[in-house]
């Protein structure tokens, strides 16, 4: 029940070490590979940042992944790539060869995360600025030179091709449907049919897709976990489905994979998208998983309720289809049976002139847990709202939709003049906390705004509402 990988070429079968073991403890302790660091050991900072390499098609598939909250039994048939592995001898490699002529290269302890995360750019081709800071977003350098690291970016990705590496051909295949050593065992079913029947027999077990949350209690706790069901080998789970009236997404797809069908059938989806965790986290976090976790600052879910959407359930006994809305039930909590997994959900599309809108109010712009997230669907005729669907974050014990303001603002004329009301219908739907990220106060004028701002963006289109960097 070995864990299979090529760890920089060599290929490895790992039997010893625990498979709950993080990834950035095992090339730490067990391989000394000690370029890669350990910053927050959340997945937020990206100095433990390292690439895994996936078959896909004729080759490999790239992707920069937290090997601080990544489990070791995730790494089964991958390619593994950490900084050690780049260089030839004492030649550099081009990324580090950049990194250093641009003085990118700040204290050191930063730079390797940093390295991998523009390896697997200069992998990708992809050679404009939106992309070069996407792909560093989830390298938070505490030196604070960040114009010499997108100078060298810049210069890596205008190279001519020669310059880039070629990726192998294949990856490792996975060695086993189960891991197991050190009281305990992680299982990979092969399908949804093993995975639902061993989820009845084993409702106790820990069910893992990505692991950007779970993954914290072995990384910051320092605990593992005696039984795992993973998700990462049902294809039923990743499939992807453009049906006439929705879109729907398999509960173990990624938000990576997910971005552009999201971003095609909605497009203020995919900008949000695009700001939930870094590269590293949506190369493995999962929309089932961010549903099933319930968080009340879940970045998808208030979106998932504007779009009133609908989750597929399946057990034992069959499939079935419930409300989003239903199926949130309180703080973290939700309608799952315990021989229960999500197996899909579906995104419905927008009928004709409605609108969807969706904005997210945090510290930082990017990788930042949400302070307040608004979501709403509107249909404008004639200077009258037809229809409202809004939906919050943040401001309750989960996810919920704001159905005293969708009352009191369904009907109402929709022109030059805001809205009234608003405050007084959001009092009514919430009574939000404080907390460390916001006091209760901030979060319904937050809130009360963000109505304020769908008014103007839905009817001044050519008024500007928001300032971005050059």
């Amino acid at each position: 029940m070995a864990i299979a990988f090529l760890l920089n070429g060599e290929s490895v079968r790992e039997a010893t070490a625990a498979p709950s073991m993080t990834v950035l403890d095992y090339l730490r302790t067990r391989r000394h590979l000690t370029g890669t660091k350990e910053g927050c050991a959340e997945g937020d900072c990206g100095a433990c940042t390292i690439a895994i390499g996936r078959a896909e098609g004729d080759g490999v598939r790239w992707q920069a992944v937290n090997a601080c909250i990544m489990l070791l039994s995730q790494l089964d048939g991958a390619l593994v790539k950490t900084v050690e592995g780049l260089g030839q001898g004492d030649a550099l490699h081009p990324v580090q060869q950049v990194l250093a002529e641009s003085d990118g290269t700040q204290c050191g302890f930063c730079t390797p995360g940093i390295v991998m995360s523009l390896y697997v750019l200069q992998q990708e081709g992809v050679a404009d600025d939106a992309a070069m800071h996407e792909a560093l977003a989830g390298n938070l350098c505490r030196c604070t030179g960040y114009r010499p690291i997108v100078d060298a970016a810049r210069a890596l990705c205008a190279a001519p091709p020669a310059l880039r590496t070629a990726a192998p051909a294949v990856a490792a295949p996975p060695s086993s449907t189960a891991h197991g050593t050190a009281g305990e065992l992680h299982l990979f079913p092969d399908n949804l049919a093993d995975l639902v029947a061993l989820r009845a027999t084993h409702s106790e077990a820990v069910l893992i897709a990505g692991a950007t949350d779970l993954g914290l209690i072995p990384s910051k706790k320092r605990r593992g976990f005696p039984l795992v069901l993973s998700t990462s080998r049902v294809a039923e789970l990743k499939r992807i489905v453009r049906e006439p009236g929705a879109l729907i997404l398999g509960a173990a797809v990624t938000y990576a994979d997910a971005l552009a069908p999201v971003e095609a059938a909605f497009p203020a989806f995919g900008a949000l998208v695009r700001r939930i965790g870094s590269r590293q986290i949506r190369a493995m976090g999962t929309f089932g998983g961010n549903l099933g976790t319930a968080s009340p600052v879940g970045d998808t879910l208030p979106v998932l309720l504007a779009l009133d959407a609908e989750v597929e359930l399946a057990g034992p006994a069959g499939s079935r289809r419930m409300k989003v809305d239903d199926f949130l039930t309180g703080y973290r909590a939700t309608a799952l049976a315990p021989d229960e997994v999500i197996a899909a959900i579906r995104l419905p599309y927008l009928a004709a002139a409605e609108q969807l809108c969706v904005w997210k109010l945090s510290r930082r712009y990017d990788q930042d847990i949400s302070t307040v997230l608004g979501a709403f669907r509107v249909r404008i005729a004639d200077g009258v709202l037809v229809s409202l669907t809004a939906a919050f974050g943040g401001m309750a014990e989960r996810a919920k939709r704001a159905r005293a303001l969708e009352t009191a603002l369904t009907g109402a004329p929709w022109g030059e003049q805001a809205p009234k009301g608003i405050e007084a219908a959001l009092a009514a739907d919430f009574a939000p906390l404080s907390d460390h990220r916001a006091s209760a106060t901030y979060r319904r004028a937050a809130a009360a705004n963000l109505v304020r701002r769908l008014h103007l963006a839905t009817t001044r289109p050519d008024l500007p509402l928001e300032v971005h960097a050059l």
